[in-house]
């Protein structure tokens, strides 16, 4: 069976969890309260939380990540403007927490699909579809396979560097949302 670690108790955090569970995988959470006290017992470990917070995680938990699949969520929001990513061009969230766990397999998923959708496992009259990108094949597949054991689509959309593009289209999503232009219960779709 496979165990989740979920960072975070929100709104993705709850519909990710949700979704590996429907499938039979293990699930437990890890609140910002737990400070460094919580194990990660989990094989695969999702980082539920606000961009800012990575850096904490990273700093308390680093060594016991080594060895794990670590699952980025985050879009890296100027949240002071809500208007630009703060990753350099050529670079990701996801790409950076890479370089500061080299014993962890990073891989990039859920920043593109709100809570409800991912709860729901539509998107509209389409089935919502996760996205993800990393660089260790058996990582992404671990991950793919739990998403699809849960009822949602995933796609493997290539290696760590598509993370930037993935950051982007999560950033767009997010700023027609939250510009009321696009429900929260709405976003981009795969049709394939």
């Amino acid at each position: 069976m496979t165990t989740f670690t979920i960072f975070g108790t929100g709104n993705m955090a709850n519909a990710i969890g949700s979704v590996v569970a429907a499938g039979g995988a293990s699930v437990e959470h890890i609140t910002h309260e737990q400070g460094a006290n919580a194990p990660v017992n989990g094989d695969i470990v999702v980082l539920a939380v606000p961009y800012p917070a990575l850096a904490e995680i990273v700093a308390n938990y680093g060594a016991q990540l080594d060895g794990k699949v670590v699952v980025d969520i985050t879009n890296p929001l100027n949240l002071e403007t809500f208007d630009s990513l703060v990753m350099p061009a050529d670079s990701s969230a996801a790409a950076e927490l890479q370089q500061q766990l080299p014993g962890a397999h990073v891989v990039k998923a859920f920043n593109t699909n709100f809570a409800a959708t991912l709860a729901s496992g539509k998107l509209g009259d389409n089935d919502t579809t996760v996205l993800v990108a990393g660089d260790n094949a058996d990582a992404k597949q671990q991950l793919v396979n739990a998403v699809v054991a849960g009822g949602v689509k995933a796609i493997d959309a290539g290696s760590l560097k598509r993370a930037r593009e993935l950051e982007a289209v999560g950033f767009l999503q997010l700023t027609l949302a939250a510009g009321e232009k696009i429900q929260w219960t709405g976003g981009f779709a795969v049709v394939a």
